[in-house]
Protein backbone atom coordinates (compact mmCIF):
# COMPACT_ATOMS: atom_id res chain seq x y z
CA UNK A 1 0.00 0.00 0.00
CA UNK A 2 1.58 3.26 -1.16
CA UNK A 3 1.05 6.25 1.09
CA UNK A 4 1.09 9.75 -0.38
CA UNK A 5 1.98 13.10 1.10
CA UNK A 6 -0.12 16.20 0.57
CA UNK A 7 2.80 17.79 -1.26
CA UNK A 8 2.56 15.12 -3.97
CA UNK A 9 -1.06 16.12 -4.63
CA UNK A 10 -0.66 19.89 -4.37
CA UNK A 11 2.78 21.48 -4.43
CA UNK A 12 1.39 24.86 -3.30
CA UNK A 13 0.61 23.47 0.18
CA UNK A 14 -2.07 26.16 0.49
CA UNK A 15 0.10 29.16 -0.34
CA UNK A 16 -0.96 30.39 -3.79
CA UNK A 17 -0.61 33.40 -6.06
CA UNK A 18 -4.08 34.94 -5.78
CA UNK A 19 -3.18 38.10 -7.70
CA UNK A 20 -0.51 39.14 -10.17
CA UNK A 21 2.24 41.19 -8.62
CA UNK A 22 0.76 44.44 -10.01
CA UNK A 23 -2.29 43.84 -7.79
CA UNK A 24 -4.90 45.59 -9.94
CA UNK A 25 -8.50 44.33 -10.04
CA UNK A 26 -8.06 42.55 -13.40
CA UNK A 27 -5.18 40.46 -12.06
CA UNK A 28 -7.17 38.10 -9.84
CA UNK A 29 -5.92 34.56 -10.48
CA UNK A 30 -8.33 31.65 -10.86
CA UNK A 31 -7.41 29.06 -8.23
CA UNK A 32 -7.82 26.13 -8.83
CA UNK A 33 -7.09 26.60 -12.50
CA UNK A 34 -9.89 25.09 -14.61
CA UNK A 35 -9.29 22.50 -17.30
CA UNK A 36 -8.23 23.91 -20.66
CA UNK A 37 -10.04 21.31 -22.73
CA UNK A 38 -12.91 19.82 -20.73
CA UNK A 39 -16.17 21.85 -20.64
CA UNK A 40 -17.53 19.27 -18.16
CA UNK A 41 -15.17 20.56 -15.48
CA UNK A 42 -17.57 22.08 -12.90
CA UNK A 43 -15.30 25.11 -12.65
CA UNK A 44 -16.14 25.83 -16.31
CA UNK A 45 -19.90 25.58 -15.96
CA UNK A 46 -21.95 28.72 -16.64
CA UNK A 47 -22.50 30.78 -13.52
CA UNK A 48 -26.28 30.16 -13.48
CA UNK A 49 -25.72 26.39 -13.61
CA UNK A 50 -23.31 26.51 -10.68
CA UNK A 51 -25.70 28.60 -8.62
CA UNK A 52 -28.75 26.41 -9.32
CA UNK A 53 -26.88 23.22 -8.37
CA UNK A 54 -25.37 24.82 -5.26
CA UNK A 55 -28.66 26.33 -4.05
CA UNK A 56 -30.47 23.00 -4.56
CA UNK A 57 -27.98 21.32 -2.23
CA UNK A 58 -28.25 24.27 0.19
CA UNK A 59 -32.05 23.86 0.22
CA UNK A 60 -31.58 20.16 0.99
CA UNK A 61 -29.46 20.90 4.05
CA UNK A 62 -31.88 23.68 5.13
CA UNK A 63 -34.84 21.27 5.00
CA UNK A 64 -32.98 18.67 7.03
CA UNK A 65 -32.70 21.08 9.93
CA UNK A 66 -36.09 22.67 9.25
CA UNK A 67 -37.98 19.40 9.64
CA UNK A 68 -36.00 18.09 12.64
CA UNK A 69 -34.67 21.07 14.60
CA UNK A 70 -37.63 23.24 13.61
CA UNK A 71 -39.89 21.11 15.81
CA UNK A 72 -38.33 22.61 18.97
CA UNK A 73 -41.22 25.04 19.82
CA UNK A 74 -43.54 22.02 19.97
CA UNK A 75 -41.40 20.20 22.57
CA UNK A 76 -43.48 21.47 25.50
CA UNK A 77 -46.70 20.34 23.80
CA UNK A 78 -45.16 17.01 22.75
CA UNK A 79 -43.98 16.34 26.30
CA UNK A 80 -47.58 16.71 27.50
CA UNK A 81 -49.14 14.79 24.58
CA UNK A 82 -46.84 11.78 24.94
CA UNK A 83 -46.32 12.13 28.72
CA UNK A 84 -42.55 12.56 28.47
CA UNK A 85 -40.05 14.39 30.68
CA UNK A 86 -37.93 17.29 29.49
CA UNK A 87 -34.81 15.12 28.92
CA UNK A 88 -36.88 12.49 27.09
CA UNK A 89 -38.51 15.05 24.79
CA UNK A 90 -35.16 16.65 24.01
CA UNK A 91 -34.08 13.31 22.51
CA UNK A 92 -36.13 14.26 19.43
CA UNK A 93 -33.24 16.64 18.67
CA UNK A 94 -30.30 15.05 20.48
CA UNK A 95 -30.20 11.67 18.73
CA UNK A 96 -30.59 13.23 15.25
CA UNK A 97 -27.63 15.51 16.06
CA UNK A 98 -25.51 12.43 16.76
CA UNK A 99 -26.72 10.69 13.60
CA UNK A 100 -26.07 13.81 11.50
CA UNK A 101 -22.44 13.58 12.56
CA UNK A 102 -21.78 9.85 12.60
CA UNK A 103 -23.17 9.11 9.14
CA UNK A 104 -20.90 11.68 7.52
CA UNK A 105 -18.42 8.82 7.87
CA UNK A 106 -20.71 6.74 5.63
CA UNK A 107 -21.89 9.18 2.97
CA UNK A 108 -18.61 10.92 2.14
CA UNK A 109 -16.62 7.77 1.24
CA UNK A 110 -19.59 6.48 -0.76
CA UNK A 111 -19.85 9.80 -2.63
CA UNK A 112 -16.12 9.96 -3.27
CA UNK A 113 -16.24 6.46 -4.76
CA UNK A 114 -19.58 6.38 -6.61
CA UNK A 115 -20.20 10.11 -7.09
CA UNK A 116 -22.06 12.87 -5.25
CA UNK A 117 -25.08 13.03 -7.54
CA UNK A 118 -26.51 9.56 -6.73
CA UNK A 119 -26.02 10.25 -3.01
CA UNK A 120 -27.89 13.58 -3.15
CA UNK A 121 -30.75 12.12 -5.22
CA UNK A 122 -31.18 9.03 -3.01
CA UNK A 123 -30.85 10.93 0.28
CA UNK A 124 -33.22 13.78 -0.66
CA UNK A 125 -35.90 11.23 -1.64
CA UNK A 126 -35.41 9.35 1.65
CA UNK A 127 -35.72 12.61 3.61
CA UNK A 128 -39.15 13.24 2.06
CA UNK A 129 -40.32 9.72 2.99
CA UNK A 130 -39.15 10.19 6.59
CA UNK A 131 -41.12 13.41 6.97
CA UNK A 132 -44.27 11.61 5.77
CA UNK A 133 -43.57 8.99 8.43
CA UNK A 134 -43.17 11.69 11.11
CA UNK A 135 -46.39 13.44 10.07
CA UNK A 136 -48.46 10.27 10.63
CA UNK A 137 -46.55 8.97 13.69
CA UNK A 138 -48.88 7.83 16.48
CA UNK A 139 -46.30 7.28 19.19
CA UNK A 140 -43.29 9.11 20.57
CA UNK A 141 -40.90 6.34 19.53
CA UNK A 142 -42.25 6.40 15.98
CA UNK A 143 -41.73 10.17 15.79
CA UNK A 144 -38.24 9.79 17.27
CA UNK A 145 -37.21 7.14 14.74
CA UNK A 146 -38.59 9.16 11.84
CA UNK A 147 -36.31 12.02 12.95
CA UNK A 148 -33.34 9.67 13.33
CA UNK A 149 -33.71 8.17 9.82
CA UNK A 150 -34.32 11.66 8.42
CA UNK A 151 -31.03 12.72 10.05
CA UNK A 152 -29.34 9.74 8.38
CA UNK A 153 -30.56 11.01 5.00
CA UNK A 154 -29.75 14.64 5.79
CA UNK A 155 -26.26 13.85 7.02
CA UNK A 156 -25.28 13.41 3.37
CA UNK A 157 -25.26 17.20 2.99
CA UNK A 158 -23.21 18.08 6.09
CA UNK A 159 -19.72 17.58 4.62
CA UNK A 160 -20.67 17.01 0.98
CA UNK A 161 -22.54 20.31 0.86
CA UNK A 162 -19.41 22.09 2.07
CA UNK A 163 -17.16 20.20 -0.35
CA UNK A 164 -19.39 21.10 -3.31
CA UNK A 165 -18.31 24.71 -2.72
CA UNK A 166 -14.78 23.64 -3.67
CA UNK A 167 -16.08 21.68 -6.67
CA UNK A 168 -17.92 24.66 -8.17
CA UNK A 169 -16.15 27.85 -7.08
CA UNK A 170 -12.70 29.40 -7.06
CA UNK A 171 -10.65 30.30 -4.00
CA UNK A 172 -11.59 33.99 -4.05
CA UNK A 173 -15.29 32.96 -3.97
CA UNK A 174 -14.92 30.24 -1.36
CA UNK A 175 -15.54 32.24 1.81
CA UNK A 176 -18.74 33.92 0.61
CA UNK A 177 -20.18 30.67 -0.73
CA UNK A 178 -19.26 28.77 2.43
CA UNK A 179 -20.96 31.50 4.43
CA UNK A 180 -24.11 31.13 2.32
CA UNK A 181 -24.05 27.37 2.80
CA UNK A 182 -23.68 27.77 6.58
CA UNK A 183 -26.60 30.19 6.55
CA UNK A 184 -28.81 27.50 5.04
CA UNK A 185 -27.70 24.96 7.65
CA UNK A 186 -28.30 27.30 10.56
CA UNK A 187 -31.40 28.80 8.95
CA UNK A 188 -33.18 25.49 9.32
CA UNK A 189 -32.61 25.71 13.06
CA UNK A 190 -33.79 29.33 13.32
CA UNK A 191 -36.42 29.90 10.65
CA UNK A 192 -37.73 26.36 11.22
CA UNK A 193 -38.70 26.95 14.86
CA UNK A 194 -39.97 30.44 14.01
CA UNK A 195 -42.38 29.05 11.39
CA UNK A 196 -43.20 26.01 13.50
CA UNK A 197 -44.31 28.21 16.40
CA UNK A 198 -47.05 29.76 14.25
CA UNK A 199 -48.01 26.40 12.73
CA UNK A 200 -48.26 24.67 16.11
CA UNK A 201 -50.42 27.46 17.52
CA UNK A 202 -52.74 27.75 14.50
CA UNK A 203 -52.85 24.08 13.40
CA UNK A 204 -50.75 21.32 15.00
CA UNK A 205 -47.20 20.01 15.15
CA UNK A 206 -48.12 17.44 12.47
CA UNK A 207 -48.68 20.25 9.98
CA UNK A 208 -45.10 21.31 10.53
CA UNK A 209 -44.11 17.89 9.20
CA UNK A 210 -46.56 18.00 6.28
CA UNK A 211 -45.19 21.35 5.13
CA UNK A 212 -41.70 19.83 5.34
CA UNK A 213 -42.97 16.96 3.14
CA UNK A 214 -44.15 19.38 0.44
CA UNK A 215 -40.91 21.35 0.48
CA UNK A 216 -38.66 18.27 0.44
CA UNK A 217 -40.65 16.78 -2.45
CA UNK A 218 -40.02 19.93 -4.48
CA UNK A 219 -36.36 19.89 -3.46
CA UNK A 220 -36.05 16.25 -4.55
CA UNK A 221 -37.16 17.32 -8.04
CA UNK A 222 -34.63 20.17 -8.20
CA UNK A 223 -31.83 17.87 -7.05
CA UNK A 224 -32.88 15.21 -9.57
CA UNK A 225 -33.07 17.64 -12.49
CA UNK A 226 -30.52 20.36 -11.76
CA UNK A 227 -27.64 18.88 -9.74
CA UNK A 228 -25.22 17.15 -12.12
CA UNK A 229 -22.21 15.24 -10.88
CA UNK A 230 -19.69 17.72 -9.40
CA UNK A 231 -16.97 15.19 -8.59
CA UNK A 232 -14.12 15.87 -11.01
CA UNK A 233 -10.79 14.12 -11.24
CA UNK A 234 -8.29 16.84 -12.04
CA UNK A 235 -4.52 16.83 -12.14
CA UNK A 236 -4.01 18.69 -8.89
CA UNK A 237 -0.51 19.98 -9.65
CA UNK A 238 -1.59 21.14 -13.11
CA UNK A 239 -4.76 22.80 -11.92
CA UNK A 240 -3.77 24.05 -8.49
CA UNK A 241 -0.15 25.09 -8.85
CA UNK A 242 0.21 26.19 -12.46
CA UNK A 243 3.26 28.21 -13.42
CA UNK A 244 1.12 30.40 -15.72
CA UNK A 245 -2.14 30.80 -13.82
CA UNK A 246 -5.36 31.88 -15.48
CA UNK A 247 -6.68 35.29 -14.51
CA UNK A 248 -10.22 36.55 -14.59
CA UNK A 249 -9.24 39.00 -17.31
CA UNK A 250 -7.73 36.34 -19.59
CA UNK A 251 -10.00 33.40 -18.87
CA UNK A 252 -13.56 34.33 -18.02
CA UNK A 253 -14.61 34.71 -21.66
CA UNK A 254 -12.91 31.45 -22.56
CA UNK A 255 -14.65 29.61 -19.72
CA UNK A 256 -18.09 30.86 -20.72
CA UNK A 257 -17.39 30.05 -24.39
CA UNK A 258 -16.23 26.53 -23.55
CA UNK A 259 -19.28 25.92 -21.36
CA UNK A 260 -21.54 26.70 -24.32
CA UNK A 261 -19.60 25.31 -27.28
CA UNK A 262 -17.57 22.53 -25.70
CA UNK A 263 -14.36 24.06 -27.11
CA UNK A 264 -11.53 25.35 -25.00
CA UNK A 265 -8.30 27.30 -25.31
CA UNK A 266 -5.10 27.14 -23.38
CA UNK A 267 -3.64 29.88 -21.19
CA UNK A 268 -2.22 31.82 -24.12
CA UNK A 269 -5.46 31.80 -26.09
CA UNK A 270 -4.21 29.08 -28.46
CA UNK A 271 -6.22 26.00 -29.48
CA UNK A 272 -5.52 22.90 -27.40
CA UNK A 273 -2.69 20.73 -28.60
CA UNK A 274 -3.15 17.35 -30.26
CA UNK A 275 -1.94 15.70 -27.09
CA UNK A 276 -4.86 17.28 -25.16
CA UNK A 277 -7.94 16.80 -27.36
CA UNK A 278 -11.10 18.74 -26.70
CA UNK A 279 -13.69 16.71 -24.79
CA UNK A 280 -17.32 16.79 -25.88
CA UNK A 281 -19.73 18.63 -23.63
CA UNK A 282 -22.32 16.38 -21.99
CA UNK A 283 -25.95 16.96 -22.86
CA UNK A 284 -28.53 17.65 -20.18
CA UNK A 285 -29.90 14.09 -20.52
CA UNK A 286 -26.41 12.66 -20.08
CA UNK A 287 -25.98 14.74 -16.94
CA UNK A 288 -29.17 13.21 -15.50
CA UNK A 289 -27.45 9.83 -15.28
CA UNK A 290 -26.81 8.61 -11.74
CA UNK A 291 -23.67 6.80 -12.86
CA UNK A 292 -20.45 8.70 -13.46
CA UNK A 293 -17.99 5.87 -12.91
CA UNK A 294 -15.95 4.76 -9.93
CA UNK A 295 -13.01 6.59 -8.40
CA UNK A 296 -9.84 5.30 -10.12
CA UNK A 297 -6.94 3.49 -8.44
CA UNK A 298 -8.73 2.81 -5.17
CA UNK A 299 -11.53 0.79 -3.62
CA UNK A 300 -14.45 1.49 -1.31
CA UNK A 301 -12.68 0.09 1.77
CA UNK A 302 -9.78 2.52 1.31
CA UNK A 303 -12.27 5.36 0.90
CA UNK A 304 -13.65 4.57 4.36
CA UNK A 305 -10.20 4.27 5.93
CA UNK A 306 -8.45 7.16 4.17
CA UNK A 307 -9.84 10.09 6.22
CA UNK A 308 -8.92 8.76 9.66
CA UNK A 309 -5.20 9.73 9.68
CA UNK A 310 -6.14 13.29 8.73
CA UNK A 311 -7.14 13.89 12.32
CA UNK A 312 -3.49 14.78 12.94
CA UNK A 313 -3.74 17.91 10.77
CA UNK A 314 -3.94 20.99 13.07
CA UNK A 315 -6.44 22.78 10.81
CA UNK A 316 -8.88 19.85 11.10
CA UNK A 317 -8.59 19.75 14.89
CA UNK A 318 -9.18 23.48 15.22
CA UNK A 319 -12.13 23.52 12.83
CA UNK A 320 -14.02 20.65 14.40
CA UNK A 321 -13.50 21.86 17.98
CA UNK A 322 -14.56 25.43 17.14
CA UNK A 323 -17.60 24.25 15.19
CA UNK A 324 -18.57 21.78 17.95
CA UNK A 325 -18.57 24.38 20.71
CA UNK A 326 -20.45 26.91 18.55
CA UNK A 327 -23.07 24.25 17.81
CA UNK A 328 -23.40 23.31 21.48
CA UNK A 329 -24.06 26.92 22.51
CA UNK A 330 -26.80 27.42 19.92
CA UNK A 331 -28.57 24.08 20.34
CA UNK A 332 -28.47 24.47 24.13
CA UNK A 333 -30.65 27.55 23.75
CA UNK A 334 -32.89 25.75 21.23
CA UNK A 335 -33.51 22.86 23.61
CA UNK A 336 -34.03 24.93 26.74
CA UNK A 337 -35.92 28.01 25.57
CA UNK A 338 -39.36 26.29 25.09
CA UNK A 339 -39.28 25.11 28.70
CA UNK A 340 -38.22 28.59 29.85
CA UNK A 341 -40.58 30.74 27.79
CA UNK A 342 -43.68 28.49 27.70
CA UNK A 343 -43.76 27.98 31.46
CA UNK A 344 -44.25 30.55 34.27
CA UNK A 345 -43.34 33.36 34.70
CA UNK A 346 -43.20 34.04 30.92
CA UNK A 347 -46.01 31.61 29.94
CA UNK A 348 -45.73 32.30 26.22
CA UNK A 349 -47.58 30.38 23.54
CA UNK A 350 -45.49 28.36 21.04
CA UNK A 351 -46.19 31.05 18.42
CA UNK A 352 -44.71 33.82 20.57
CA UNK A 353 -41.94 31.48 21.74
CA UNK A 354 -40.90 30.97 18.11
CA UNK A 355 -40.14 34.68 17.81
CA UNK A 356 -36.89 34.13 19.70
CA UNK A 357 -35.57 32.71 16.46
CA UNK A 358 -35.73 36.12 14.77
CA UNK A 359 -32.59 37.35 16.59
CA UNK A 360 -31.15 33.86 16.06
CA UNK A 361 -31.61 34.23 12.32
CA UNK A 362 -30.16 37.75 12.36
CA UNK A 363 -27.15 36.41 14.27
CA UNK A 364 -26.70 33.65 11.70
CA UNK A 365 -26.83 36.10 8.77
CA UNK A 366 -24.39 38.47 10.45
CA UNK A 367 -22.04 35.58 11.26
CA UNK A 368 -22.07 34.21 7.72
CA UNK A 369 -21.43 37.70 6.36
CA UNK A 370 -18.52 38.28 8.73
CA UNK A 371 -17.05 34.81 8.23
CA UNK A 372 -17.67 34.71 4.48
CA UNK A 373 -17.71 37.86 2.38
CA UNK A 374 -15.87 40.01 4.94
CA UNK A 375 -13.12 37.40 5.28
CA UNK A 376 -12.77 37.18 1.49
CA UNK A 377 -12.33 40.97 1.31
CA UNK A 378 -9.84 40.91 4.19
CA UNK A 379 -7.83 38.09 2.62
CA UNK A 380 -7.76 39.86 -0.74
CA UNK A 381 -6.41 42.98 0.90
CA UNK A 382 -3.76 40.97 2.74
CA UNK A 383 -2.78 39.25 -0.52
CA UNK A 384 -2.36 42.64 -2.25
CA UNK A 385 0.00 43.70 0.54
CA UNK A 386 1.90 40.40 0.16
CA UNK A 387 2.67 40.81 -3.57
CA UNK A 388 -0.45 38.87 -4.54
CA UNK A 389 0.36 35.79 -2.43
CA UNK A 390 -2.53 34.32 -0.43
CA UNK A 391 -1.87 32.64 2.93
CA UNK A 392 -4.77 30.60 4.40
CA UNK A 393 -4.00 31.80 7.95
CA UNK A 394 -5.24 35.27 6.99
CA UNK A 395 -8.80 33.93 7.35
CA UNK A 396 -8.29 33.27 11.06
CA UNK A 397 -7.79 36.90 12.11
CA UNK A 398 -11.54 37.53 11.97
CA UNK A 399 -12.26 34.72 14.43
CA UNK A 400 -11.91 37.54 16.95
CA UNK A 401 -15.44 38.67 16.04
CA UNK A 402 -17.33 35.52 17.15
CA UNK A 403 -14.99 35.19 20.12
CA UNK A 404 -16.10 38.56 21.49
CA UNK A 405 -19.74 38.59 20.37
CA UNK A 406 -20.74 35.02 21.23
CA UNK A 407 -18.99 34.75 24.59
CA UNK A 408 -20.80 37.92 25.73
CA UNK A 409 -24.13 36.63 24.39
CA UNK A 410 -23.73 33.33 26.18
CA UNK A 411 -23.26 35.03 29.55
CA UNK A 412 -26.16 37.41 28.82
CA UNK A 413 -28.56 34.55 28.09
CA UNK A 414 -27.54 32.66 31.23
CA UNK A 415 -28.07 35.67 33.47
CA UNK A 416 -31.29 36.59 31.67
CA UNK A 417 -32.92 33.23 32.39
CA UNK A 418 -31.66 32.74 35.94
CA UNK A 419 -32.51 36.27 37.07
CA UNK A 420 -35.81 36.30 35.08
CA UNK A 421 -34.77 39.46 33.27
CA UNK A 422 -36.85 41.09 30.54
CA UNK A 423 -37.32 38.88 27.49
CA UNK A 424 -35.18 41.23 25.39
CA UNK A 425 -32.08 40.05 27.27
CA UNK A 426 -32.82 36.47 26.16
CA UNK A 427 -33.41 37.61 22.58
CA UNK A 428 -30.20 39.63 22.39
CA UNK A 429 -28.27 36.82 24.07
CA UNK A 430 -29.52 34.21 21.60
CA UNK A 431 -28.77 36.44 18.62
CA UNK A 432 -25.19 36.95 19.82
CA UNK A 433 -24.77 33.21 20.49
CA UNK A 434 -26.04 32.39 16.99
CA UNK A 435 -23.37 34.61 15.45
CA UNK A 436 -20.74 31.92 16.05
CA UNK A 437 -22.77 29.08 14.53
CA UNK A 438 -22.13 30.46 11.04
CA UNK A 439 -19.02 32.61 11.52
CA UNK A 440 -16.76 29.96 13.07
CA UNK A 441 -17.39 27.07 10.64
CA UNK A 442 -17.44 29.41 7.63
CA UNK A 443 -13.96 30.67 8.51
CA UNK A 444 -12.43 27.41 9.70
CA UNK A 445 -13.88 25.07 7.05
CA UNK A 446 -12.70 27.43 4.30
CA UNK A 447 -9.31 27.36 6.04
CA UNK A 448 -9.34 23.55 5.98
CA UNK A 449 -10.21 23.60 2.27
CA UNK A 450 -7.36 26.03 1.58
CA UNK A 451 -4.85 23.83 3.40
CA UNK A 452 -6.09 20.42 2.19
CA UNK A 453 -7.81 21.08 -1.13
CA UNK A 454 -7.00 17.74 -2.85
CA UNK A 455 -8.60 15.81 0.04
CA UNK A 456 -11.00 18.48 1.24
CA UNK A 457 -14.14 16.29 1.28
CA UNK A 458 -12.42 13.77 3.57
CA UNK A 459 -11.15 16.53 5.85
CA UNK A 460 -14.53 18.27 5.99
CA UNK A 461 -16.15 14.91 6.77
CA UNK A 462 -13.95 14.67 9.87
CA UNK A 463 -14.90 18.22 10.87
CA UNK A 464 -18.65 17.74 10.44
CA UNK A 465 -18.81 14.21 11.80
CA UNK A 466 -16.66 14.86 14.84
CA UNK A 467 -18.29 18.12 15.84
CA UNK A 468 -21.73 16.46 16.03
CA UNK A 469 -20.41 13.62 18.15
CA UNK A 470 -18.78 16.07 20.57
CA UNK A 471 -21.90 18.25 20.56
CA UNK A 472 -24.09 15.24 21.35
CA UNK A 473 -21.97 14.42 24.39
CA UNK A 474 -22.33 17.97 25.71
CA UNK A 475 -26.00 18.38 24.87
CA UNK A 476 -27.11 15.03 26.27
CA UNK A 477 -26.20 16.36 29.69
CA UNK A 478 -27.32 19.97 29.20
CA UNK A 479 -30.62 19.65 31.11
CA UNK A 480 -29.08 17.93 34.19
CA UNK A 481 -26.20 20.43 34.04
CA UNK A 482 -28.58 23.40 34.15
CA UNK A 483 -30.70 21.80 36.88
CA UNK A 484 -27.65 21.13 39.03
CA UNK A 485 -25.62 24.33 38.61
CA UNK A 486 -28.06 26.92 37.26
CA UNK A 487 -28.09 28.85 34.01
CA UNK A 488 -25.38 31.35 34.97
CA UNK A 489 -22.76 28.73 35.82
CA UNK A 490 -23.73 26.45 32.91
CA UNK A 491 -23.63 29.10 30.21
CA UNK A 492 -20.67 30.86 31.81
CA UNK A 493 -18.67 27.63 31.64
CA UNK A 494 -19.67 27.11 28.01
CA UNK A 495 -18.57 30.65 27.18
CA UNK A 496 -15.20 29.95 28.82
CA UNK A 497 -14.71 26.76 26.80
CA UNK A 498 -15.61 28.59 23.58
CA UNK A 499 -13.16 31.44 24.28
CA UNK A 500 -10.39 28.96 25.14
CA UNK A 501 -10.85 26.93 21.93
CA UNK A 502 -11.02 29.93 19.58
CA UNK A 503 -8.29 31.98 21.28
CA UNK A 504 -5.77 29.13 21.63
CA UNK A 505 -6.31 28.13 18.01
CA UNK A 506 -5.74 31.69 16.82
CA UNK A 507 -2.65 32.08 19.00
CA UNK A 508 -1.08 28.93 17.54
CA UNK A 509 -2.20 28.93 13.92
CA UNK A 510 -1.91 32.59 12.91
CA UNK A 511 1.82 32.91 13.67
CA UNK A 512 2.85 29.26 13.19
CA UNK A 513 0.19 27.88 10.82
CA UNK A 514 2.25 28.32 7.65
CA UNK A 515 5.18 26.44 9.14
CA UNK A 516 2.80 23.69 10.31
CA UNK A 517 1.26 23.46 6.81
CA UNK A 518 4.58 23.04 5.06
CA UNK A 519 5.64 20.44 7.60
CA UNK A 520 2.39 18.47 7.46
CA UNK A 521 2.54 18.45 3.66
CA UNK A 522 5.46 16.00 3.90
CA UNK A 523 3.61 13.50 6.10
CA UNK A 524 2.85 10.31 4.17
CA UNK A 525 -0.58 9.56 5.62
CA UNK A 526 -2.87 9.78 2.56
CA UNK A 527 -4.01 6.47 1.08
Amino acid sequence: MHLHSLHELDTTEGTVQLRRADGDDASLVLVPSPSDTDPNDPLRWPTWKKHVAFLSVCAFTFLTNYGIGGLAPAFYILSQEFNKTVPETSELLLWPILVLGVFNFFWVPVANYFGKRPVFVLASGLLCVCYIWGAVANSFNSLLWSNIIAAFAGSSTEALGASIVNDLYFLHERGAKMGLYMNFISGGNTLGPLICGFIVTGLSWRWHKWIAVILTALNFLTVLLFVPETRYFRDENLNVARSQPNTIESSRDDLEKAAVTGKGEDNNGQPPSVQAPVISKKTWLQELSLWSGLAPDTNLFLMFVRPIPMFVYPCVIYSFLGYAVALVLTVSVNILNPFVLQSPPYSWSPMINGLINIPGFIGNVAGSYAGGWLVDVFCDRMARRNKGVFEPENRLYLCILPLLVTSAGCVLFGYGVQRTLHWTSLFFGYGMVSFALTAVPTITMAYVSDCLLPVNSDALMLVNGSKNIVAFGFLYGIVPWVEQTGYVNCFGAQAGIFVAVIAIGMALLIPYGAKMRHEQATWRIIL
